[in-house]
């Protein structure tokens, strides 16, 4: 260390503050330029100073008898000082080793340093006490700063394991589930050609409305049923069940006459054919989502699809219709352009999401879902509304962390992952999710990103 005979200048502290600095940090006999890497102090070594750093940066370091990596504890930053404890408790012995990172000016006082004033502002210790009860803030600050830190590290680390563990789990059960669900699907396939072989033979009349069921399954949604039903109802005179079952069957340019002429027959033959479309799509689903949870368990998964974001809509509420029951599901879809990525990814969001909505309808009378799709200023938006119970600030903030679950008993019981998957995947498309709720509707809205 060097001396220097550099003026001081009054500081920008508070008053007292700046006084204390202009009274005793100022005497060029106790100012001193440190280069970097230098240590001022040493860690149990004797201090009988009160340093005040004008410029520069330095590090303060506690180092454990039987360890032998060193701790940083504190940074010491232009305006600060230190030697606090040491000088004034009277110990003499540095409690860490501090070390300059850049070349510094330091001033100082020692314990031979007399009280300036001391009538007017009372003794040195008295004079010192802003000082004191400032780096003693500042390191309680710091403190807390690095607890917080510390525990949101832990919280990381909590939950990256558990990620760890749901992904061995998932790819374990996707494996074990994989000839299950392949056998699904080829039996799904074979039985649909072996009826349409059948009816081909010997209900050739009836293979129309199977045909139907089978390519477009349920067409129409809940409201749009229920008011076709009723114009059915009214013309046709038929019962409200089956002009109803009518409404959900027949395509919008289909004659009408042609069902009427036998209709038990025409909608029992509609249902078979409609049940082994939503077989059909069930079984495909759950192929794809079987490859989709080996993505949990390291997995590539390839997203190169171009997928009709409307049409996976429609694919989620066929597989939801045991939970939509009883539900008004109103769909307004927009004219939207295709998107590269995996069909039944966002069909696993619209599901997640639509399930969600069902079970928070539970308990509310005339219960209504509205599905709406658009594009904005380079985004495609979707948003899945209910007239459900509002959900409090403090269940929103968690909503989208795993195992989160404001279901906890009885058959309804929750994993809390359905949500965090939905974040997961719109994430990993580079979109965005966010909830508002308040007492007359809960909408969750999805942003994707049109691209090119």
């Amino acid at each position: 260390m060097s001396s220097t005979t550099a003026q001081c200048p009054i500081s920008e502290h508070e008053p007292v503050l700046a006084r204390i600095i202009r009274d005793y940090f100022c005497s060029p006999n106790r100012q001193c330029q440190v280069l970097a890497g230098i240590a001022v102090l040493e860690q149990s070594g004797h201090n009988d100073r009160l340093y005040y750093l004008k410029s520069g940066s330095m590090a303060a370091y506690y180092q454990e008898t039987d360890s032998s990596h060193p701790v940083l504890v504190f940074q010491v930053e232009a305006g600060m000082f230190f030697g606090v404890h040491s000088f004034f408790a009277g110990t003499f012995k540095a409690s860490t080793t501090v070390i300059a990172q850049t070349d510094c000016e330091l001033a100082w006082i020692d314990i031979s340093t007399k009280a300036v004033n001391e009538d007017t502002y009372g003794s040195l210790s008295a004079q010192f006490m802003p000082v004191m009860v400032s780096e003693l803030s500042k390191r309680q600050q710091r403190a807390s700063l690095k607890a917080v830190a510390n525990a949101q590290s832990q919280q990381k680390l909590f939950r990256a394991e558990q990620m760890t563990t749901l992904g061995q789990l998932a790819a374990g059960i996707a494996h074990e589930l994989n000839n299950a669900v392949g056998v699904i699907d080829s039996k799904a396939q074979r039985l649909q050609d072996t009826l349409s072989s059948w009816l081909a033979t010997y209900q050739p009349d009836a293979q129309p409305f199977f045909d139907v069921g089978l390519s477009q399954g349920q067409g129409v949604s809940s409201s749009e049923a229920r008011s076709r039903g009723r114009t059915f109802e009214k013309q046709h005179g038929l019962s409200s069940n089956k002009a109803r079952l009518l409404a959900r069957a027949l395509p919008q340019d289909a004659d009408i006459n042609v069902w009427l002429a036998d209709l038990d027959n025409a909608l029992h033959f509609w249902e078979q054919g409609r049940e082994l479309h939503d077989l059909q799509i069930a079984a495909q689903h759950a192929v794809s989502i079987v490859r989709s949870v080996k993505q949990l368990g390291g997995a590539d998964h390839e997203r190169n699809e171009h997928v009709d974001i409307n049409d996976t809509l429609q694919k989620s509420l066929s597989l939801l219709q045991g939970a939509i029951r009883g539900v008004t599901v109103t769909q307004t879809f927009g004219d939207l352009p295709l998107l590269v990525g995996s069909c039944t990814e966002f069909v696993q969001i619209w599901v997640n999401l639509i399930k969600n909505a069902t079970e928070a309808l539970a308990d509310t009378p005339s219960p209504n879902i509205d599905i709406y799709t658009f594009t904005s200023k380079g985004w495609l938006i979707v948003t899945i509304a209910n007239n459900g119970p509002v959900i409090e600030e403090s269940v929103r903030r968690k909503i989208f962390q795993p195992n989160f679950t404001t279901r906890k008993g009885g058959l309804s019981f929750g994993l809390g992952l359905g949500l965090s998957i939905v974040q997961r995947l719109v994430n990993e498309y580079n979109g965005s999710i966010a909830v508002k709720s308040d007492a007359d509707i809960t909408t969750f809205r999805v942003r994707l990103p049109l691209g090119e």
